[in-house]
Order: structure tokens, then sequence, then C-alpha cells
């Protein structure tokens, strides 16, 4: 799922308390950084996603 990242998303997440990158799940392994199923992290990390930028939400995503 890809969503762009303006100010309503980031209202909605603030009120929410949205977690939804990979430092957020419980499957990425912060000591390698990367995904303990081998998925690709670039696109669904914190620093990645910015302002302005399409989110990209993993469809494994577990929360811790």
């Amino acid at each position: 799922m890809k969503i762009e990242r303006d100010a309503r998303f980031e209202a909605e997440a603030s009120a929410h308390a949205l977690r939804w990158s990979c430092e957020d799940c419980a499957l990425f392994d912060e000591e390698r950084e990367r995904c303990a199923h081998g998925f690709p992290t670039e696109e669904h990390r914190r620093a990645y996603n910015e302002r302005g930028v399409l989110l990209v939400f993993c469809k494994e995503f577990e929360l811790e």
C-alpha cells in the first residue's frame, strides 16, 4: 500500500500514534538493519520517509 506523506497523514499518524516503519516492526533486526523475512527495507525506513514521498506500507508488518 502506498500513500503520500502529507500534512493530513502526519496529523492522523500523530492523533492515533500510528506506527508504520521497519523500526516499529517486530520482524526488523535492528542489529543487522534488515528484515527477518529478507524483504527490502529502504522504502519502509523512517529516514527514507520524509514529507512529500510516497509511504510504502509492508504487508508483513507486525507491531512489537
